[in-house]
């Protein structure tokens, strides 16, 4: 049961990633203008179901290998072991903001970034990895005490509050602490407690990844027909007249940061089919398509690779920046989603040896 969990988590996770690295490589070498409408819709729309996703299956991952240990003699290892890992994730995180910006922007907008004064793009949501992982095992003891009924109504509360903050709130005028937080209208960032709740609701179902079958299978559909309902919720609240353009406006990353209604509901709606799907098949799914699996079992270097690929290989050494059609790019995205799954192989394969 253990290796069928890990492995659904992992290709969840592996899920997320590679919808990432489709909407990186493309954006990376092309301008949304450039893009024809059947890239737009449905081919980068589906990419915005990634980050929601990401932020769910961290939540879950944290919920199977860490939450129920947090009584026992070997919590201290494994908070370290999540401490480390924060700071080896920020660390990196730096050197692929140096990546993605050394090519287009001077060396103090360069700095003024690494120093939180601006943020990336493409390596942000690393950056919110880092800092949660820096603060959250504090909070994970914590939030395993609270009576149950209080940790299902965290995610609301957590968004509740988020919401509050961002409006009445002004951070001491400090925009950026305003954006690290609950997000902010002139940086593109994740918010810690904007983000928040969808980790505290992979927590709550993550537990369920290791339950026995029957469990699982109703977990898994309550989880779809939650999908169903939010992409229903999705075009009630946007109109049927609308609809069309809706979607090419969350296509184009409208409503994503700081996030809107219309992109959170329907991010989380597919996100939540993607856990849905693999809380039920298991490892199935993981085996039929084993690269995406691979992807997510090392996310962090799949980051390193595609953006380095990206970054360094086509836009400074070959020089395809805006210089190439949308489909040699989606081609080229696709050879990067390949060789980052080799790449990981690669690397399993010396850990091995």
């Amino acid at each position: 049961m253990a290796t069928a969990r890990i492995k659904a988590i992992d290709f969840a996770r592996g899920v997320a990633v590679a919808l990432m690295i489709v909407s990186h490589g493309v954006k990376g070498l092309l301008p949304f203008e450039d893009i024809p409408a059947w890239g737009l819709v449905p081919v980068h729309l589906v990419t915005k179901f990634a980050s929601t996703l990401f932020f769910i299956v961290f939540g879950i991952s944290l919920a199977a290998s860490y939450v129920p240990y947090t009584e026992s003699a070997d919590w201290p290892r494994k908070k370290r072991k999540l401490l480390i890992r924060g700071m080896l994730i920020l660390f990196w995180y730096k050197v692929l903001t140096i990546v993605e910006m050394f090519q287009q922007y001077k060396p103090g907008e360069i700095i003024d970034t690494l120093l939180y004064r601006s943020f990336p793009v493409y390596s942000e949501i690393l950056g919110f990895y880092a800092i949660a992982l820096l603060w959250l095992p504090f909070v994970i003891p914590l939030w395993r005490r609270i009576p149950a009924w209080l940790r299902w109504c965290s995610p609301m509360l957590c968004a509740l509050t988020a919401w509050f903050l961002h409006r009445s709130f002004q951070f001491f005028g400090c925009e950026s602490l305003h954006a690290i937080l609950v997000e902010h209208e002139n940086h593109y960032t994740w918010g810690q407690l904007a983000r928040l709740p969808m980790v505290l609701f992979g927590m709550l179902i993550g537990g369920y990844f290791a339950e026995a079958w029957s469990r699982r299978v109703v977990v898994a559909f309550i989880l779809l027909a939650a999908s169903i309902l939010l992409f229903i919720v999705f075009y009630l609240t946007v109109g049927s007249g609308q609809v069309v353009a809706e979607l090419f406006a969350l296509a184009r990353n409208e409503g994503k940061h700081p996030p809107e209604f219309a992109f959170v509901v329907f991010s989380a709606a597919g996100a939540l089919g993607v856990v849905s799907a693999s809380l039920y098949f298991g490892n199935q799914l993981a085996a039929w398509f084993k690269p995406i699996t691979l992807i997510g079992s090392n996310a962090l270097q799949a980051f390193i690779f595609h953006l380095s690929v990206l970054f360094v290989g086509y836009r400074f050494l070959l020089g395809y920046w805006h210089q190439i059609s949308y489909q040699q790019a989606l081609l080229l995205t696709l050879v990067l989603l390949c060789l980052t799954a080799l790449w990981i192989a690669v690397l399993r394969w010396i850990h091995g040896k």
